[in-house]
């Protein structure tokens, strides 16, 4: 159980953004902060006026989570991924999706140029960034100018050497005139390279050259030059704070890395997708004491991957792995393309991996014993339920339900849970279509069949995020032996070999075992595997009756007598009041039903035909 109150006290005084959920686990609001320990712990304070939406927003709010940065200016970017990611309730969407300027450096030119730009495009030049100061990049490009003298103009060199005058920069020594000859484009590339290293976050020698130029001129009474000096210094400071948060390359990546403590151990994950951090989740481990960052990353990447949907093309770890060869291979068989393992030693890249490791660090200290408990409720339950059904391990789960009400048109959903946590994402609803009434059997019949041949074919169109590409471990029906063997009979059929087994319920509607193997599996009502499959049939049966409540909200689902000829709104309600339920009506026979108060021998024999 999440305590808002004692999590409160765990918050850091650090910069970064806080992110809110609800009841339903969903993101309502993320905010970025100075001091997440202040400003999060004013939405719980009774004394501050917070305003109508925030005052209501805070009543939906169950639990919070938090990804430290080293700056606010760090959070603003990443507050922006998630909210673009995510879209909170709670949050005001920018409707003209504001962007950030990047320094693009045009390597694909012979003497290239270094410019500010607001959009990443797929050419070949560099781009560093995004930042969240354009003044700032632009004094960090004429600083860039003063200090390389690499060229600003348009012209097409080396075609054009020669047939014009040097600019008014090459007059003031911010230009080495590429364009006359003055420079070869070997002493040219030398500068680039320099500028490149610069981009990437090496900034000491700029810094202290600075700073030995300022003290200098300072001496020698130069005061305006100093002063000169003074304010690049701080231009340059400013843009050091690089946006970790942010990756140029616009690449899928996962960043990883672990913090260990005597026998426990948490590794955090870093989602990066499009070259924007988009999300991340954090993963409580029981480790042998002594053991290394290598052996945990190791064994850590072979359970989570084995049972991952999808897998970017590069990991990025804080440390050398065993076998990593064998492990890029292996990633790259599940992925049908390359997946490289890099440990990055300097830059951004390293220094995002070291914020990863300082987060995972923070959970393991503060969160320990909450993540412990909650690991006995996810992998823990999920192991409970391996082995009642002597399996060796399970990781994804699928669970599916069929919801009508009254003949109204039925509806099937389809939840997912790995590693025993819900995957919304990977939820699914499926509108019945060529199912009429209440049949239970042939709607999950559809279902099925619906959901594994989008499966099979995303899988051999090789999709590289399809919807249904991903399959269970092992499929859990609402319901015993009848469910299951619509089940086994539809993979059948798809030559599919998959574990299906039943979710059995009492007669006062309560989970009562699993049914597996033609064989009723009793489960301990006082374990963790009990709950977790508790948990799976209500939300199975909770998405459904969303769905179907949804639709008829809409007016998209209508009774099926409304089907029949000749009955219309008064025959209908006629009926409904005379028979509780469809089977009722379809065990009467046409004098019974023309018995009914507004109808007739023609309408009794047109239900009647219509149900036989």
């Amino acid at each position: 159980m999440f305590d808002i109150q004692e999590e409160l006290k765990k918050l850091p005084g650090r910069p970064g953004v806080y992110i809110m959920h609800d009841e339903n686990d969903h993101i309502i609001y993320v905010g970025k902060a100075v001091s997440l320990k202040n400003r999060v712990r004013q939405y719980f304070q009774n004394s501050r006026n917070k305003g109508v939406k925030i005052e209501q927003m805070v009543t939906h709010i169950r639990r919070f989570e938090y990804i430290v940065t080293d700056s606010e200016l760090e959070a603003l970017v990443l507050e922006c991924n998630l909210i673009k990611e995510h879209r909170p309730k709670y949050n005001t969407m920018l409707m003209d999706d504001k962007t950030y300027p990047f320094i693009k450096v045009t390597t694909g030119e012979a003497f290239p140029r270094v410019m500010l730009s607001r959009r990443m495009l797929k050419d070949k030049a560099k781009y560093f960034g995004p930042y969240t100061s354009s003044q700032a990049v632009r004094d960090t490009i004429e600083l860039i100018h003063k200090l390389y003298h690499l060229r600003s103009c348009s012209r097409n060199l080396p075609r054009d050497i020669g047939k014009e005058r040097p600019c008014l920069n090459y007059h003031i020594k911010q230009c080495d005139a590429p364009c006359q000859g003055y420079i070869s484009q070997e002493e040219y590339g030398k500068a680039v390279t320099e500028v490149i290293h610069f981009l990437n976050g090496n900034y000491d020698v700029i810094l202290r050259e600075l700073e030995d130029k300022m003290n200098a001129a300072s001496e020698a009474l130069e005061f305006e030059r100093a002063i000169e000096y003074r304010e690049l210094l701080g231009s340059v400071r400013k843009v050091a704070q690089k946006q970790k948060i942010t990756d140029s390359s616009g690449e899928d990546r996962d960043v990883l890395a672990v913090a260990s403590e005597e026998e426990d151990a948490v590794v955090q994950v870093f989602f990066i997708r499009g070259g924007r951090l988009i999300g991340r989740d954090h993963f409580y481990l029981r480790i042998l004491k002594g053991e290394s960052d290598q052996e945990i990353l190791n064994s850590f990447i072979l359970q989570y991957y084995a049972g991952t949907p999808y897998i970017p093309g590069e990991l990025m770890l804080q440390t050398e792995v065993e076998d990593r060869e064998v492990l890029e291979e292996w990633l790259a068989s599940k992925r049908g393309q390359k997946v490289s393992i890099k440990i990055p030693k300097k830059g951004t890249k390293e220094k995002l991996v070291e914020l990863a490791r300082e987060n995972a660090g923070m959970v393991l200290s503060k969160d320990k014993e909450r993540l412990k408990r909650e690991e006995g409720r996810t992998i823990g339950a999920v192991k409970e339920i391996a082995a009642l059904l002597g399996m060796e391990s399970i990781s994804r789960m699928e669970a599916y339900d069929i919801s009508n009400t009254n003949g109204f048109e039925s509806v099937g959903s389809m939840v997912v849970y790995e590693r025993g946590r819900p995957k919304r994402n990977d939820y699914r609803k499926f509108k019945i279509r060529g199912i009429k009434g209440a049949d239970d059997y042939g709607s999950m019949r559809e279902v099925l069949t619906r959901r594994f041949t989008h499966g099979i074919r995303e899988r051999e169109e090789n999709k590289k995020l399809g919807k249904f590409d991903a399959f269970p471990d092992l499929i859990l029906m609402d319901g015993g032996k009848g469910q299951v063997n619509v089940a086994l009979q539809v993979l059948d059929e798809l030559h599919l070999e998959i574990p299906v087994c039943g979710m059995v319920k009492d007669d006062h509607h309560r989970t009562r075992g699993l049914y597996y193997h033609n064989v009723e599996i009793p489960v301990d009502k006082s374990s963790e595997a009990f709950r977790l499959i508790t948990r799976i049939q209500d939300e199975a049966h909770r998405f459904a009756i969303e769905y179907h409540r949804q639709l008829r909200g809409k007016g998209q689902v209508h009774s099926i007598l409304d089907d029949i000829d000749g009955i219309g709104p008064a025959r209908r309600k006629a009926l409904m009041r005379r028979y509780l339920s469809l089977e009722d009506i379809k065990k009467a026979s046409v004098e019974e039903l023309a018995d009914i108060p507004s109808m007739n021998e023609k309408a009794a024999e047109s239900v009647y035909k219509f149900f036989h």
